[in-house]
């Protein structure tokens, strides 16, 4: 299958999912033209605000591979990924993104991610919701122990 006819796919999830009572959000991981994982958007119905679609999908696909490394997939999602989104599928390591409608649909369509984006291109100290820094004794005692851990995973 072609890039357009798994956008397509994801499209049709995210519109399904609307007359199932969901946002418009769909997605669908795909390896080597095998779907790994699909996402609707479920932050209404499981009361989980990370629950977008682009995520739903990414945790299928690493459930499906056994694997929290989606490298070599190509995530393919109806709707350009707000920041969350976007930065689990970074971290996930999947090789593309590909997206059909933008941002500004969104915002039409009542999402506004373009607030997040902005906020992320201004000073913390301008952010509505602070966000700071507390230094305190023995912080780095976490990372001193994963360092230490034999049996470690990096990633």
């Amino acid at each position: 299958m072609t890039d357009e006819l798994w956008l397509r796919h994801a499209v049709d999830l995210a519109t399904a999912n609307v007359g199932a009572g969901g946002g418009p959000f769909g997605s669908v991981v795909v390896a080597e033209g095998v779907v790994l994982g699909k996402g609707v958007n479920r932050v209404t119905r499981d009361r989980d605000p990370t629950a977008h679609a682009e995520v739903v999908a990414i945790r299928a696909a690493c459930a499906t591979r056994g694997d929290f490394s989606l490298t070599g997939c190509v995530l393919y999602t109806s709707c350009e990924p707000c920041p969350m989104c976007l930065a689990a599928a970074l971290w996930s390591r999947v090789d593309r993104i590909v997206y059909a409608a933008d941002r500004h649909d969104a915002a039409r369509g009542g999402f506004d991610d373009r607030v997040f984006y902005e906020m992320f291109a201004t000073d913390r100290a301008d952010w509505a919701t602070r966000v700071e820094p507390l230094p305190l004794p023995g912080a780095a005692a976490p990372f001193d122990a994963w360092l230490a851990a034999a049996d470690r995973i990096d990633y």
